[in-house]
């Protein structure tokens, strides 16, 4: 049995799917931001796949998804240092709260 394109890409949408729902109906940051770590992750395993079959030879899909990892990392580090600060300010990290800082 040969595993073919679509074994990998209805995972990483059901992933993306999720991440999305996850993002609009959540008011938490922490959990905002887990799904965006969420849809990223589905981009990456798209990279990767797409890579595979389309140029097997090739590294170019690889090397992108380790790129977007590091961001992906780089950009968590930064949001949990901003949620840090608004938790300081507002003693809270819901999103809707995000109002309170202006004053």
């Amino acid at each position: 049995m040969d595993i073919t394109l679509i074994y990998y890409l209805v995972p990483a949408m059901i992933m993306f799917c999720c991440g999305i729902y996850g993002f609009i109906t959540r008011r938490n940051m922490i959990a905002m931001l887990i799904s965006l770590e969420l849809m990223l992750n589905a981009v990456d395993i798209n990279f990767v796949v797409f890579n595979r079959f389309l140029y097997p030879e090739a590294m170019e899909g690889m090397f992108f998804t380790l790129f977007a990892i590091a961001i992906a990392a780089a950009e968590t580090a930064v949001a949990i240092a901003i949620i840090i600060n608004v938790f300081r300010a507002v003693n809270n990290v819901d999103a809707r709260d995000l109002n309170k800082l202006k004053n």
